[in-house]
């Protein structure tokens, strides 16, 4: 029997990007009916999809694993309250499927009494006879069994696992596994949903639920009026959704100009060296007070010192939004960055206050269905990696390709999460080159694009020195490629001021 999915349910069971489902889609290779995908047609173009490569049952063993303990629990299920309204949800929908068929039996039995009653009346035999071989016919096709399809099966198990969440007006989507509230399971989907403090008390994330449930996972000091509770409003970030499909009606931020200026005042978690000239400054801000970005801006960063002076850098920010209370930093050493010479000069620790402004820039992606290619040159990856992750988050691009430029022969300071990526994705592939003369490094970065992708109408995230930026874009635009397909992210050279 056919059974119908949304194109995100359908790249979760057979293990690919929804982006790669669209480009077969824009390709004729899928049709889609009202926005749904037949498990028939997935079949023939998946016939290879087993349970097994899905990753379902994988996830399934794991609850039983001793040595992954609550963790693991917490990240793939719900609580048990929410899995109890989930199969009674289902076990609802079966049992109206079972009414209906009761009242289908009823009127196919009265039906053959009138027609035994017309026999008996003296009718046309042969029309009375033609009549019940036809109810005949119809009952056997009717009843006869049909085995369900492998992805209707897996579909039903991952309505308990997993809760779809449909956004209106944007129609866009999002899973919610685990323990995960809407906020934190739609921010790691890479929506730009409006909110604020995360615990319940400014009400910034408040949305209205057009269909199904959720329930309450947190205790929340912001007042509903009754008027908003009766239409149906609820917090982002002290529910999960307790269907298994929920619509919510919410406002997203279209771009940059959406998010607003914040300051904040975070904690040093730690300072890492990546490299001889680079650190990594991993920043916390408070659960009450959480900054809000898109994925490739940036902040400026201060730090007060002894001598009462501050410190300011500005800087990209290398982690993703989906974690918007842990932030990345890669900053290279600099003789006229004030806030670096802290850094290297050990004088900023562990459980230092930082203060944060921002954010600014509109180095962030596209709206766009075209593959991805990102360019950095050396500290510009960090931008580079906020999109990727947010890419990722997003799963919507057909293909993602990184070009990295080093100038020295460190510069390379997270090749092993380029290779991570490559070796789990097959959407994405990456170059990393390495060449102390920057203009020298742009033409071989140049010349890799050109082999595989100058053919392609894709999107260039280009991140790094002005020299590095201006060059690449020159050649871009010289191969014809527009200029609304190119984004740039400029890494200026410190001034070597204190406040």
């Amino acid at each position: 029997m056919t059974h119908w999915l949304t194109l995100w349910r359908a790249a979760q069971l057979v293990g690919v990007s929804r982006g790669v489902l669209q480009q077969q889609v824009r390709d004729g290779a899928l049709l889609l009916h009202e926005g749904l995908l037949s498990t028939d047609q997935l079949l023939r173009l998946y016939p290879g999809a087993q349970l097994e490569e899905s990753g379902m049952l994988e996830r399934v063993k794991m609850i039983k694993d001793e040595a992954f303990g609550r963790r693991v629990r917490e990240r793939l299920l719900p609580s048990q309250e929410v899995l109890a309204q989930r199969l009674f949800d289902q076990t609802q929908e079966l049992a109206d499927v079972r009414r209906h068929l009761q009242r289908y039996h009823s009127l196919v039995v009265d039906l053959r009494e009138r027609i035994k009653a017309l026999d008996n009346a003296g009718a046309n035999s042969q029309q009375v006879r033609g009549l019940e071989e036809f109810l005949d016919r119809g009952l056997a096709q009717a009843l006869a069994t049909e085995q369900a399809d492998l992805l209707s099966v897996m579909d039903d198990m991952l309505k308990v696992m997993t809760a779809q969440v449909t956004v209106r007006p944007s129609g866009n989507e999002f899973s919610v596994e685990g323990h995960d509230t809407l906020l934190q399971a739609g921010l790691r989907a890479g929506l730009k949903l409006n909110y604020g403090c995360g615990n319940g008390t400014c009400g910034m994330c408040k949305v209205r639920v057009i269909s199904g449930q959720v329930s309450r996972t947190q205790t929340y000091d912001y007042p509903l009026s009754e008027s908003e509770k009766a239409q149906g409003y609820t917090l982002m970030c002290a529910h999960t959704a307790a269907s298994s499909e929920l619509t919510l009606e919410l406002l997203e931020a279209s771009g940059p100009a959406d998010i607003p200026q914040q300051q904040i005042v975070a904690t040093a978690r730690a300072v890492s060296q990546l490299a001889p000239d680079t650190r990594l400054l991993h920043l916390q801000t408070p659960r009450s007070h959480r900054l809000r970005f898109l994925a490739g801006q940036s902040v400026t960063l201060g730090y007060r010192r002894e001598d009462g002076l501050e410190a300011h850098g500005f800087y990209p920010i290398a982690s993703c939004p989906c974690d918007d209370r842990n932030l990345h930093f890669f900053i290279a050493r600099h003789p006229q960055d004030p806030f670096a010479r802290q850094l290297f000069s050990s004088s900023i620790k562990a459980g230092d206050a930082i203060t944060i402004w921002g954010p600014s820039g509109d180095f962030v992606l596209l709206d766009s269905p075209r593959p991805l290619v990102f360019a950095a040159c050396d500290t510009g990856f960090a931008p580079v990696k906020s999109l990727i992750e947010h890419a990722l988050a997003l799963d919507n691009s057909p293909s993602l390709s990184l070009f990295w430029l080093a100038t020295q022969s460190d510069g390379h300071f997270l090749a092993n999460q380029c290779r991570a990526w490559g070796e789990a994705l097959d959407q994405f592939e990456y170059e990393l080159i390495t060449q102390s003369d920057m203009a020298q490094g742009t033409q071989q970065m140049v010349q890799a694009m050109r082999a595989d992708l100058f053919d392609i109408e894709c999107d260039f995230y280009l991140a790094g020195p002005e020299a590095f930026v201006q060059a690449l874009h020159q050649d871009l635009r010289a191969a014809g490629v527009p200029s609304a397909q190119i984004r740039s992210c400029v890494l200026h050279e410190p001034v070597g001021e204190l406040a």
